[in-house]
């Protein structure tokens, strides 16, 4: 199976050129991306300022953006499939980002020289969920993928020292994994399971809402053992996304599939340190504004804060991440991704352009409105 293409000169130029931007592609790859970017060559940003997300533009072309943490500058990587979350390789200037589910591609780029190094792809008869981890080492990459045959979720793994190529795979026993995480003790694979089953030939719709079987999963990374599976207190609580506290407190977020009416359910649930697993009960006037869905979720570990994004409901949720209390509930629409900032306070991006920032009283600050929609991870 081939599981690696490398991006050549030649494709970056074909897509310059469908993305109309044309005029960038006369030269060398490397020189027009610097020039689409603003960076001066000579330069080499350090990477701790920078976050990295999917984006789109107006016209719906897909990139993949890097923004200042302040949103002082900002970059874009034409890529040719809209893509969702990513990674960072520990110990080396490597970002990866991956195809919005059910997409067939990985990227990998230099974030510092502003250029694409790798296109991963899933191979025939698989698809990826948009979603990956390294181990602490950064050679191991795990990646969240869908083997299409028979809907078995799984881990594959890829050795980056060898190009990215893929290595084994870990099969979880349930559909739909989605985004991965690594534990504290650098051998623990966390895992949200959506239970949603679909095929690349019918987009992304649904095939199996009336027998959805979703959890949170603790898998071992060298063995692919699942060693705890959690389950929502309803089986269409689809648990999608996650992240770790530094303790290895888990917050993770559901969207519910069932009527829309049903907006009491939870969407929140939490994995403590000793292995509890319960679920947070927010305010019923915030609980119903979400329209039964969250997506990224960021858990600081400067302040005992976790906070949820709900584009759907436009709003923030952010709680103290050990007894689930609200804290603040900001609107902002269309809200998308999150990460911690490193001082206690959150970026947050929306589907409409904005780059904001919360800080540790739960007060929001726009700092840029581009003509970008960003996706709903930040990394």
């Amino acid at each position: 199976m081939r599981t690696l293409r490398t991006a050549s000169t030649d494709r970056q130029r074909r897509m310059l050129l469908k993305l109309g931007l044309g005029s960038l592609a006369t030269s060398s790859l490397a020189l027009p991306l610097r020039a689409m970017a603003g960076l001066d060559a000579t330069s080499a940003p350090d990477l701790r300022q920078w976050f990295f997300s999917a984006v789109d533009n107006g016209d719906g072309q897909h990139f993949l953006a890097g923004v200042r943490h302040d949103a002082s500058d900002h970059f874009l990587l034409p890529v040719a499939e809209r893509c969702h979350g990513g990674c960072l390789r520990p110990g080396h200037p490597q970002t990866v980002l991956f195809a919005r589910r059910p997409g067939t591609q990985m990227h990998v780029i230099d974030p510092r020289q502003r250029q694409p190094l790798h296109v991963i792809e899933a191979g025939e008869g698989y698809h990826y969920y948009g979603h990956g981890v390294f181990e602490p080492s950064g050679r191991w990459l795990y990646v969240t993928a869908n083997r299409i045959d028979d809907a078995m979720g799984l881990i594959r793994v890829h050795d980056a020292e060898a190009d990215y190529a893929w290595h084994q795979d870990f099969e979880l026993a349930g559909i739909g994994p989605h985004e991965i995480a690594l534990m504290p003790d650098g051998k623990t694979l966390t895992v949200a399971l959506g239970g949603i089953r679909t095929h690349p030939d019918m987009g992304r719709i649904k095939l199996n809402l009336d027998d959805m079987d979703p959890a949170l999963l603790l898998v071992d990374r060298h063995s692919g053992e699942v060693v705890e599976r959690h389950r929502p207190s309803h089986h269409q609580l689809s648990c999608r996304h996650l992240d770790i506290g530094p303790e290895g407190e888990i917050i993770a977020g559901y969207q519910f599939q069932g009527p829309a009416w049903e907006t009491q359910h939870p969407l929140i649930a939490r994995r403590s340190t000793n292995g509890e697993f319960d679920e947070v009960s927010l305010p019923e006037t915030v609980q119903t504004s979400l329209a039964s869905y969250t997506a990224s979720i960021a858990v600081s570990h400067k302040a005992p804060t976790a906070l949820i994004t709900a584009p759907r409901g436009g709003r923030i949720v952010l709680i103290q991440r050990n007894s689930g209390e609200l804290l603040a509930s900001p609107e902002l629409e269309d809200a998308a991704g999150a990460r911690c900032d490193g001082r206690g306070g959150y970026l947050v991006t929306s589907g409409n352009g904005q780059v904001c920032q919360l800080d540790t009283n739960g007060e929001l600050t726009t700092l840029a409105d581009l003509p970008l929609r960003w996706d709903n991870h930040l990394t």
